[in-house]
């Protein structure tokens, strides 16, 4: 289902950074100018959230703030992961996530003053925003599998299961050749600061980042489609910078005709066993010709079996459609982020290229079997729209998500052992399950899947998952610490159904005794999210 979200008025309010970055450019030169002037000021304070008000005498003439009209936001319903009985169903299967988008959505309503609705809370996405240190491959395995188990800071009765995956890393340099193609929403809902001008500081930053041997198309839809810019070497900086520039909103949106346009323009410039993808740029509002997600999603299935992947760039308030842009992303074999601000654009498109554009896994499912004898009960800690039918792990034809170059992944399950009080009455007629001399001391059974980048036929991980590796939480690694710091605030503002009197007071505090290194701040930066969720909702309680 889809939940169209009618919020308060919001805060209109932005940084002076998101200033210098949708300004609209007049020149190339006056536009690079501002571009490495904000991203100095982005590199000097890494750690800033907080915007500051702008008075609209400072705005750009056409760029005036508009009064704020009634938010008509699109998210798909969430229900959460229920608690299950592994004496009824003792195998949990599902497809690893790499979607981010939640998170920074999240902190732009944050930012406007208000706290999100339910539904655009997706627990692993908020989970999967951060890098986490794990170890890096060492075999011929495109990436790693870690696993860590420690009693759930919410519930002492519980166990908390991670399962941490870490990609290889390729240098910006060794990446295949890319044929990019920027299919860019120029619609008239695009013409908001927060939209269109954002999106092309955004997109020049990633440009920056091109050599020689890669390619570029720019192409644009509204009431209709149009090439703006065909395949262009990456070394063109100023050709592409300027074809950006030179976008304009008005119109209609023919998202559908668009989507076909730029699938015509990759296929023309595809690069064999290179990268080819489509960067879908857009406040999500198709609303001319095909707008229904279950037909985009159709369109982008059948697309994609010709090799050209496609990933999602949401910008915007208002009119956001983030249920399709979520999507179609997953359908696409790509990833679904959303740009709130120019240093978001910069972790998505420069910070994090490598695992944006390079694709190093496909088809990644994983699988845990529990064993009866010492598990009672479990529950999977989000992923609940990427969850799959047990026989779906072993049929190669049933898609799942890729993993990209350097990529870190996370789930969590939360497990009540036997022995432990449970939340689930046992059935008065149903035998105990008994322990297995070989087995007693596996708490379960964990096996991925995946296919190696020019295979058909997926490859098999097993790893069996001991009791005895239970560590007390103080004895947990930082990174499983910050990941359920990071769980439980996503699951308090789902409502907190599983997590008791667990507080956002308590997340912050993990939160604090967990930072790690922290090099790009974005650790840093969730304390204040975290502080700000807490005052809006200990004002919304007066």
């Amino acid at each position: 289902m889809i939940s169209i979200i009618r919020c308060r008025t919001p805060l209109f309010c932005f940084a002076t950074l998101m200033i210098a970055a949708c300004s609209t450019p007049t020149a190339v030169n006056d536009s690079q100018k501002r571009e490495s002037l904000a991203l100095a000021e982005y590199k000097a304070a890494p750690h800033v959230l907080a915007v500051a008000p702008v008075s609209a005498a400072r705005m750009p003439g056409n760029m005036m703030m508009r009064p704020p009209v009634q938010s008509t936001e699109r998210y798909s319903q969430i229900s959460e992961n229920p608690v299950k009985l592994v004496a009824e169903n003792p195998v949990s299967t599902f497809s690893i996530d790499v979607d981010t988008g939640s998170y920074s959505n999240i902190r732009r309503m944050l930012n406007h003053g208000q706290l999100p609705p339910s539904d655009a809370v997706r627990v692993e996405e908020l989970i999967n925003y951060f890098p986490y240190d794990y170890a890096l491959p060492t075999g011929k395995r495109p990436f790693a599998v870690h696993t860590e188990m420690a009693p759930a800071p919410w519930n002492n009765q519980r166990v908390l299961l991670s399962i941490g995956i870490k990609g290889q890393d390729v240098a910006k340099q060794n990446l295949p050749p890319a044929n990019l193609v920027f299919l860019v929403d120029v619609s008239g809902s695009m013409n908001s600061p927060d939209k269109l001008p954002l999106l092309q500081s955004s997109l020049k930053l990633l440009v920056n980042e091109m050599r020689a041997q890669d390619r570029i198309a720019l192409v644009t839809y509204a009431s209709g489609t149009q090439v703006i810019l065909p395949s262009t070497a990456g070394s063109e900086k100023a050709t592409i910078s300027a074809a950006i520039d030179s976008l304009r909103a008005g119109g209609s949106t023919a998202g559908a005709s668009g989507l076909q346009l730029a699938y015509s323009a990759a296929q023309q410039g595809f690069i064999k066993n290179g990268i080819n993808r489509i960067l879908l740029a857009t406040d999500g509002d198709f609303n001319v010709g095909v707008s229904d997600t279950a037909q985009l999603k159709s369109m982008i299935e059948e697309k994609r079996k010709s090799g050209i992947s496609l990933s999602t760039l949401g910008f915007g308030t208002g009119n956001y459609n983030e249920a399709m842009m979520e999507q179609i992303a997953d359908v696409g074999d790509g990833a679904y982020s959303y740009i709130d601000n120019l240093m978001e654009g910069h972790k998505v498109l420069v910070n994090e290229m490598t695992s944006t554009l390079a694709t190093i896994a496909r088809d990644v499912k994983v699988q845990i079997e529990f064993n009866p004898a010492v598990v009672k009960e479990y529950r999977q800690i989000g992923y609940e729209n990427r969850q799959l039918n047990r026989e779906d792990f072993n049929n190669d034809k049933v898609d799942a998500g890729d993993i990209g170059a350097g990529h870190t992944v996370t789930a969590l399950y939360e497990l009540t052992l036997v022995g432990s009080q449970g939340s689930i009455d046992p059935l008065r007629y149903k035998k105990a399950a008994k322990a297995h001399d070989a087995l007693d001391g596996e708490l379960g059974f964990l096996r991925l899947r995946y296919k190696p980048l020019q295979a058909n036929t997926s490859e098999l991980i097993e790893v069996p998952l001991q009791r005895s590796a239970i560590k007390s939480f103080p004895a947990a690694s930082n990174e499983f610490r910050f990941a359920t710091a990071v769980a439980g605030y996503g699951q308090l503002l789902r409502g907190g159904k599983y997590t008791g009197n667990w507080s956002y007071a308590d997340a912050r505090q993990l939160a604090v005794g967990s930072l790690g290194k922290d090099s790009f701040g974005y650790r840093g930066e969730f304390l204040r999210m975290v502080d700000l969720t807490q005052a809006l909702a200990t004002k919304e309680k007066k």
